[in-house]
């Protein structure tokens, strides 16, 4: 698949105990996380881009969380390829429970090649 503004993908993940602010030691209440959002919003950017043949990493994420969704929410999470500059790709990525928005913002990707990028590593 070609990779072009534009093209969007979407997962859909069911908010548990392990999803909230009190598990993830970002809050003191039984509510989706934000850092459980944004998992979810990088999640569908990356499979967007592998579902195009590539490998990525995430660099950059800015999002407002809007609105809080209890345990049993069903969230589902967007993210739209917004430009692309040789190997950077950023995305307008949203999130929303079936009351509507509960986030949105922007996110960047970069194109890598995982044994090169590893091996830097190392």
């Amino acid at each position: 698949m070609e990779l072009e503004t534009g093209q969007e993908y979407s997962v859909e993940h069911t908010v548990s105990e392990n999803d909230t602010a009190l598990a993830h030691k970002s809050g003191g209440l039984a509510v989706y996380a934000t850092p459980a959002m944004a998992a979810l919003m990088e999640e569908a950017a990356y499979l967007l881009l592998r579902e195009c043949g590539f490998e990525s990493v995430g660099t950059q994420l800015n999002i407002s969380h809007t609105r809080a969704c209890l345990c049993g929410a069903v969230v589902k999470a967007v993210a739209k390829v917004a430009g692309i500059e040789g190997r950077k790709v950023t995305f307008r990525v949203e999130a929303c429970d079936s009351k509507g928005p509960i986030g949105e913002g922007d996110h960047t990707r970069y194109v890598i090649d995982p044994e090169k990028f590893m091996s830097k590593l190392q």
